[in-house]
């Protein structure tokens, strides 16, 4: 199980501040023992220079006599004397290690541990021992230039021991108060960090779950301000890929569908074509049998003349416009686009085709309003004729046709109107689809292939148009078209 940060920063913060002040207080105490005793150590060393030169003075006075003579007659005094000097308890050893004075002779009580520290002191050296709470200092003294004994300083440690327990008792309490002061000081501290790296965590984890911030987490000038703004601007720069992954995503998935939606448009297209091709087709061979059968026949030679003609005639249309229906949806071509009134083309379209209109007992009404349409002139041409085109074929007897055009919104609304057959509300939809005829027999005669809607539609759109129908069976169609009006 893994550990808090918090916890694991607060246990950090309480270790270093105790091993901190702990080692500063082992260091500061061992700081005061040295120098309690080297204090010592300069006092005791002081008053051995004193008592040698007391020592000396007394055993100038004294020349005649020998050491343990003198020793005998002045040991005690000499001890006692010092003594008052140093206010120490003061012991004369001569040069056998015998006690030859002492400042307090009834209080003396002899320490068999001394034994071998005293050795040192008769060999001239300067020694010293610690035994409950005294220390006991060895020196060496001396008359003019010869070692004649050792004087024994015992000094009490107790007030130096109670100094030094003072002390560190002082340093417990103070240390408690210092180790708690810092803790909470640091806690707060190191609390406001951990909070706020623990802030970028979760950011981190919401954007693991797809949630993004819209801000900066953190506004601070230091590393943890700047962590927190690279991880906004990376969660931005994911949030961006992703988006861009999901539109790619959403792309190929719309390019797979209308692939998918081509294919089947190409089979149908394909079996289309293949049978419109095949009825023509079908007709040209019958009469090319028949006339092999009767070759004589004079009749039937200009009948076939007649239809082959028809059906070949339809076979080229049908071609012109599969060719023309394929450039517009596989290549785009170039559209030459250029001004033109409305008016002007639209009455010269309907004077080209009064003679076939009057070919088959129609008649045609016009109302046209000037208007400036930007449009490439050729499609223009090839939409309006292929509209009227579909008036006369699919109209009735003595039928009429009338054209207009009117201005609404800043569009142009051409309406092409007959008296027809009309067209089924539930095919409505499909009647610009490639091969899409409603009246099969009807088309066959006139030579339709279904792809005159189809082909003007794509035209249309390409330059920005609309087309729509208003049709009921019985009573006619009405085809609008409309082009956005220039100034």
């Amino acid at each position: 199980m893994r550990s808090s940060i918090k916890v694991k920063s607060s246990l950090f913060l309480a270790i270093l501040l105790i091993g901190t002040v702990f080692g500063l207080s082992l260091l500061i105490l061992k700081g005061i023992h040295e120098n309690q005793k080297k204090q010592t150590e300069d006092m005791l060393a002081q008053q051995s220079k004193l008592a040698n030169v007391y020592v000396k003075q007394v055993y100038l006075s004294q020349t005649s006599e020998n050491p343990d003579d003198f020793f005998k007659r002045y040991g005690f005094e000499i001890a006692r004397q010092i003594g008052i000097i140093s206010s120490l308890h003061i012991t004369i050893y001569n040069m056998s290690g015998n006690i030859v004075g002492d400042s307090l002779p009834l209080e003396t009580t002899t320490n068999k541990d001394i034994k071998d520290t005293l050795q040192y002191g008769l060999k001239g050296k300067t020694v010293y021992q610690e035994a409950n709470e005294i220390l006991n200092y060895f020196a060496p003294i001396y008359n003019t230039n010869k070692q004649i004994g050792v004087v024994q300083f015992d000094y009490s440690l107790t007030k130096n021991n109670e100094f030094y327990n003072e002390i560190i008792k002082l340093f417990i309490k103070i240390g408690l108060i210092i180790i708690f002061l810092s803790f909470i000081i640091g806690y707060f501290f190191f609390n406001s960090l951990v909070n706020n790296i623990l802030k970028l965590r979760k950011v981190t984890e919401e954007i693991k779950s797809g949630q993004y911030p819209n801000h900066s987490i953190l506004n601070r000038n230091d590393e943890l301000g700047y962590l927190s703004q690279a991880i906004y601007f990376m969660s931005n720069e994911i949030q961006k890929n992703i988006k861009g992954m999901q539109q790619e995503k959403d792309n190929l998935q719309l390019a797979v569908d209308k692939l998918e939606i081509l294919e089947q448009q190409q089979k149908h297209f394909i079996g289309s074509i293949t049978h419109e091709f095949k009825t023509p087709l079908t007709v040209i061979r019958a009469y090319i049998d028949l006339l092999d059968m009767y070759a004589d026949d004079p009749k039937l030679i200009e009948e076939a003349i007649e239809n082959i003609g028809k059906e070949s005639h339809r076979l080229y249309e049908m071609v012109e416009k599969i060719l023309k229906l394929a450039e517009l949806e596989k290549y785009d071509f170039e559209l030459n686009k250029e001004r033109i009134d409305v008016k002007e083309l639209l009455e010269d379209y309907c004077q080209r085709m009064k003679g076939k209109i009057t070919k088959f007992g129609l008649t045609i009404q016009t109302n046209f309003l000037p208007a400036i349409i930007y449009i490439d002139k050729e499609s223009f041409t090839l939409i309006f004729m292929n509209l009227l085109d579909n008036a006369i074929k699919y109209n009735k007897t003595n039928g009429n046709i009338i054209v207009s055009n009117e201005i609404k919104n800043n569009i142009v609304l051409i309406s092409i109107r007959d008296t027809g057959i009309g067209i089924p509300t539930s095919v409505i939809d499909k009647i610009f689809e490639p091969f899409y005829t409603v009246n099969k027999d009807r088309s066959r005669l006139s030579g339709g292939s279904g792809l005159g809607l189809a082909l003007t539609k794509d035209l249309i759109e390409k330059q920005n148009g609309t087309i729509t129908v208003e049709s009921h069976e019985g009573v006619g169609s009405n085809f609008i078209i409309s082009f956005p009006k220039i100034d």
